[in-house]
């Protein structure tokens, strides 16, 4: 793999770096049994940008993720993991596909955010992505973590902004949309009943037997690409729920990723229920239909 800090003097260096890892995430996606289109679109995005004839970094520059959107091959999925490795040097999508994403140091990213906090974010709120951490902050679920106050909230949300701005989809909604209750649910149904037919990934965290353990689904839906696996977090495994907790990605194409966790409800109307957090309302009128 080629590696931007290898070979500075070469101003198309970080295009063969940002080509080899869209390359990986192709490889990673056809291994895991994703669709053709999408393994297609990472490899000839990959493609293109090792053959661009001048650095890709003077166009995020000169027009952000707008101007990345208009060039060859990349969508607007594409644009925005290019914009990443070229803010942080990583791909956050990559990591979660190996097994080896590390969340709580992606959050610490943000300033205010220390070790501790990022624990206490990523464990209660199971967010993974800054993308996340910005829905987190605006629905309120942030100010529910303990030493979080409005004025820190406020602070998170300005930080979260400036981070996350030159990586905006080109047509911004004021609300992101969300897949539907139902298609979540079913997304779960699909995980849990193929869980054994499915390619497993080895997580870098809690496996001291470096065994691939997780299976990891693919799955299109209407105009909705998902990816479920089920929760390895300090929490899961401390209420043994790496077995029920799974967490689902979603995204579609000029918006940006987002991420919801399906569990089994324990109590009240909904005792037994696969219920999707945060949306427990959704899920009890879905049941009464």
């Amino acid at each position: 793999m080629v590696s931007v800090q290898q070979n500075r003097s070469d101003p198309l260096a970080e295009n063969l770096f940002i080509s080899d890892q869209l390359d990986a995430v192709a490889n990673l996606l056809d291994r895991q049994n994703a669709s053709t289109f999408r393994v297609r679109a990472y490899r000839d995005a990959a493609t293109y940008v090792a053959t661009l004839p001048h650095p890709i970094r003077e166009v995020y520059q000169t027009d952000g993720r707008r101007g990345l959107e208009d060039l060859p091959t990349i969508g607007a999925s594409i644009a925005s993991g290019i914009s990443e490795i070229l803010e942080t040097g990583t791909l956050s999508l990559l990591d979660r596909l190996r097994g080896s994403a590390e969340p709580e140091k992606l959050l610490q990213t943000v300033p205010m955010i220390g070790p501790a906090l990022a624990h206490a974010i990523h464990e209660s709120l199971h967010v993974d992505t800054l993308e996340g951490l910005e829905a987190a902050a605006a629905d309120g679920r942030l100010a529910t973590i303990n030493g979080i106050g409005p004025r820190r909230v406020e602070s998170i949300r300005h930080s979260l902004n400036d981070i996350l701005r030159r990586r905006r989809p080109r047509t911004p909604k004021e609300e992101t949309s969300e897949p539907s209750v139902a298609d979540i649910l079913a997304v779960d149904q699909e995980y849990r009943t193929k869980e054994f037919d499915l390619p497993t990934i080895r997580p870098r965290r809690f496996n001291e037997t470096g065994q691939n353990r997780i299976p990891i689904l693919h799955t299109e839906r209407d105009d909705w690409s998902y990816t479920a696996l089920f929760s390895n977090s300090g929490l899961a495994h401390q209420y043994r729920m790496t077995r029920d907790w799974v967490v689902i990605y979603y995204q579609r194409n000029n918006e940006p990723e987002g991420q919801c966790t399906v569990v089994t409800e324990h109590g009240g109307p909904l005792d037994g229920k696969r219920v999707v957090r945060g949306r427990e309302r959704a899920c009890f009128g879905y049941y009464l239909e």
